[in-house]
């Protein structure tokens, strides 16, 4: 009896919050091009999926890390402060940092927020618990604090801003980001009925490329007997190309591909790219080189481009939005900051990092035991001293006047005849 009260209380609370079904998104479905456009159809495009996939897998393995400002302007790595552990190891006890941050740009990617219930312990923040953006209701209270209320679970939750975790996407106010799925779903639709259409066409093995042409009217049960006969003998994969006995005047004739599968081929290309514009994905990275070639510094640039103008205001958003909720006045105080490592991103890139450490080593500005900790490496004896690159001198000792030499001793007269 419990049970169906709760229920029927949580039903009510859905009701009356309006909060969304979880295939829906801001202001529910559509049907543009005649395609119920979810959340489950939409990563059923390949080149949505991608996208997504390369966004998110690609900044959750990027290094979240936790840093404190020395006195003297350098930073460290704030392994003690009870932050680090949430973020570059475990958030919760059922997801690793991976699994959590991918979640989150997942969840930014398409609805354009991204929820997370804090849970402390005093002021100390000791796990992040992900929350569906799709099942979320926000609005601000008669107090101006913004609330969150929502269901899971059997559970009717609301709570405030100080204990929800939210990062809002591209273009959003205090109450939230702007939904992909939303502004996109013309697109979207349009590349779900391309591929329903093509298919559709291809399903069955039976595309037209062809036509039999009888010199004679042909009456119901011929008519039906050749129909019967080519479906059983040359319908599907398997009987592609099986030579045909024509005989009582039977011609055959081919037929080129009409116009319109060639345009649903070509739409399908556009769709591909519209769905790389929306994400901001170059579409050689997902595997689409159709208008690209597969090799030079050309997409070596591009490559660049992406890291520095798609993914870095990606990894802002979360820095920020993680620093103003989860760090302290206290913390801020100590100069404690929260950053991605972009450095990851060149680990598969031998080139790039030599020279990257060979000009922080040769200008004074890194240290050999550094790198050495970079790339995995035990420290070398003397490797802490930064050094520059003339003589190759401790960085300390550049600049200094060297010290005057003693004048050699005058040579000692010895005068002839003295004696």
């Amino acid at each position: 009896m419990m049970g169906l009260l709760r229920k029927a209380v949580t039903t009510f609370r859905r009701r009356t919050l309006d909060i969304k079904d979880p295939t829906g998104w801001n202001g529910g479905d559509t049907k543009p091009a005649g395609e119920e456009v979810t959340p489950s159809g939409v990563l059923g495009l390949s080149a949505a999926w991608a996208c997504v996939n390369l966004i998110a897998g690609t900044i959750a393995t990027l290094p979240l890390m936790v840093y404190r400002t020395k006195k003297d302007g350098s930073r460290e790595v704030a392994k003690d402060h009870p932050l680090y552990r949430i973020l570059h190891d475990n958030p919760n006890s059922d997801q690793t940092a991976v699994d959590y941050l991918e979640f989150v740009q997942s969840s930014l990617e398409f609805w354009g927020n991204s929820y997370s219930r804090i849970i402390r312990s005093g002021e100390k923040p000791v796990s992040l618990l992900p929350i569906r953006p799709d099942i979320m209701s926000v609005d601000r209270a008669d107090n101006g604090r913004i609330r969150y209320r929502w269901s899971e679970d059997g559970q009717f939750f609301e709570r405030f801003d100080d204990t929800v975790l939210h990062i809002r996407g591209f273009g959003g106010g205090p109450l939230g980001g702007l939904s992909t799925l939303s502004f996109a779903r013309n697109t979207f639709g349009l590349a779900l009925a391309t591929d329903r259409a093509a298919r559709d066409t291809f399903s069955n093995g039976m595309r037209p490329s062809g036509q039999f042409v009888f010199k004679e009217w042909l009456t119901k049960d011929q008519r039906e007997m050749v129909e019967q006969r080519l479906a059983e003998k040359y319908m599907g994969a398997m009987n592609t190309g099986r030579p045909y006995i024509a005989e009582g005047g039977l011609e055959y004739k081919p037929i080129s591909i009409n116009p319109e599968d060639a345009q649903m081929l070509e739409t399908r290309g556009f769709s591909v790219d519209e769905v790389c514009r929306f994400f901001g994905v170059p579409p050689f990275m997902i595997g689409h080189t159709e208008k690209s070639t597969s090799w030079g510094t050309g997409l070596a640039e591009q490559v660049l481009g992406f890291q520095k103008f798609n993914l870095r205001r990606r990894l802002k958003r979360i820095e920020q939005a993680i620093e103003k909720r989860l760090l302290t006045a206290a913390d801020r105080a100590a100069g404690v900051t929260v950053e991605f490592n972009l450095e990851g991103l060149l680990r598969g890139d031998s080139a790039a990092r030599a020279a990257f450490y060979k000009a922080g080593l040769n200008d004074g500005w890194l240290n050999v035991n550094q790198v050495c900790a970079w790339e995995n490496l035990p420290p070398v004896e003397g490797g802490d001293i930064n050094r520059v690159q003339m003589q190759n001198v401790p960085l300390t000792e550049a600049g200094k006047e060297p010290e005057p030499k003693p004048a050699p001793a005058a040579p000692k007269l010895r005068v002839v005849g003295s004696e």
